[in-house]
């Protein structure tokens, strides 16, 4: 640790690891029915489209939760917004247990989407109240990877749960892990200026951006938001590029077992999840660095974001050839691996543009827009790719449909980044 750390203190980092690990319970959660699909296709006859509405249905509350606990957030404060939602959503996965067919799941998984909708309008609002614009993308790009290793310990986890005891034991052992973490979130979590044991250069550190050293914490009117362009560009890339991360999360264990099905089953797909998920982790911590990097060499917040977005956007590209029968299923994995890092690198960017371009008092309302979008674009991206995978996996050639589906996702992150900065406003810094 360099004697400048040690004199400025590093007690926001610790609050960075607890978000990071709410994220990762997140993810973990709403993962568990990716890597079942499979087996409750066997064995409860849930197919394409069924399944389908039932990642519909979290998607819908997931999309109206956004708004709403974005807003409950901003006047319930972080601490309280994010203990009673964990609380939610960890009783909803575990509900998932009782569930006996389609309509069953998608109860559950509709509290669990309204219940998880608050993570990162609380996330994104504490990385404001506890770092400055030059560490927030990093903050967040590490507090982001927790979706990552979510999804890493999802497809690890599960099967061997299943193995020993059964599907309902693996969404409730999942749903339980978060009732550990709210012991630690109510022991450690408090804004800077209530938090005692904050050195004052710390504190003096946190608040160093000269816009927020005056700012009024009155509550924003959630309408005048709307007023703003940075809203509507904050909306717009959230729901182009989230319905992606969508689709990766809960169609790639179906791509590995309809398409690249040899020898590759619930039990056994763990390891190319796995390796997909571990490069995203590494994609959303350097993401956030390359954005906060530049920003410390004297670039503009804004500039830095544009250029990192316009970079992870390109590597999305390659995965349009995932689905070529040339490619081997570990080279197809690997286009995936480096389209989904490159996902979460774009993300920690987007999410830290709304910090960069609003007061701290109105991030998270911003930021629950822009996830109504994410999930509102996802709740269609849902419905086409059970739609076009079920009309081609009844003609045999299920493979075609995943070649349309990579093909969206593969353009989807240029066209945003274009239209962000197209319309982008000349003065970036709102005022309220």
């Amino acid at each position: 640790m360099t004697e400048a750390v040690k004199k400025i203190g590093n007690y926001r980092w610790t609050i960075c690891a607890l978000i990071f690990f709410a994220t990762t319970i997140n993810y973990l959660d709403r993962q568990v029915i990716g890597i079942l699909k499979p087996l409750l296709e066997s064995d409860l006859d849930i197919g394409e489209k069924a399944y389908s509405h039932i990642v519909m249905a979290f998607q819908f509350f997931y999309a109206f939760g956004m708004v709403v606990t974005g807003r409950l957030i901003d006047k319930w404060g972080t601490k309280i917004g994010y203990g009673i939602a964990v609380i939610f959503w960890s009783l909803a996965a575990m509900g998932h247990a009782l569930a006996k067919g389609a309509l069953g799941f998608g109860f559950w998984r509709s509290l669990l989407g309204l219940g998880e909708s608050a993570n990162f309008p609380a996330a994104n609002k504490s990385m404001a109240e506890w770092f400055p614009k030059k560490e927030r993308a990093v903050a967040f790009g590490i507090l982001n990877s927790g979706t990552n290793v979510g999804a890493i310990v999802a497809p690890l986890a599960v099967p061997a749960i299943v193995a020993v005891w059964s599907w309902q034991a693996a969404f409730i052992l999942t749903g339980a892990v978060g009732f550990i973490w709210l012991i630690f979130w109510f022991m450690m979590y408090e804004v800077p200026a209530k938090k005692k044991s904050l050195s004052k250069a710390e504190y003096d550190y946190i608040h160093s951006d000269p816009e927020e050293q005056t700012a009024s914490e009155e509550h924003v009117p959630w309408l005048k938001l709307l007023k703003y362009r940075q809203t509507w560009l904050f909306f717009i890339g959230k729901g182009m590029t989230d319905p992606i991360w969508w689709f990766y999360l809960f169609w790639i264990p179906g791509w590995l077992a309809d398409v690249r099905g040899t020898g590759l089953n619930i039990k056994s797909f763990g390891l190319p999840l796995a390796f997909i998920y571990t490069a995203t982790t590494v994609g959303s911590i350097f993401g956030g660095w390359l954005s906060s990097y530049m920003i410390k060499k004297g670039m503009t917040p804004f500039r830095a974001r544009s250029i990192t977005m316009l970079i992870f956007a390109l590597l999305v590209t390659p995965i349009a050839f995932a689905s070529s029968p040339s490619i081997s299923t570990w080279g197809a994995v690997c286009l995936i691996a480096l389209a989904a890092a490159s996902h979460q690198a774009w993300s920690a960017n987007i999410f830290t543009t709304v910090s960069d371009s609003f007061p701290k008092k109105a991030v998270s309302s911003v930021t629950g827009i822009g996830g109504m979008a994410g999930a509102l674009g996802g709740l269609g991206v849902s419905y086409f790719a059970g739609f076009i995978l079920d009309l081609y996996k009844k003609a045999g050639h299920v493979e075609t449909g995943y070649v349309v589906m990579f093909a969206i996702a593969a353009s989807a992150y240029i066209l945003a980044w274009i239209i962000m900065n197209v319309f982008a406003p000349k003065k970036k810094v709102v005022e309220i």
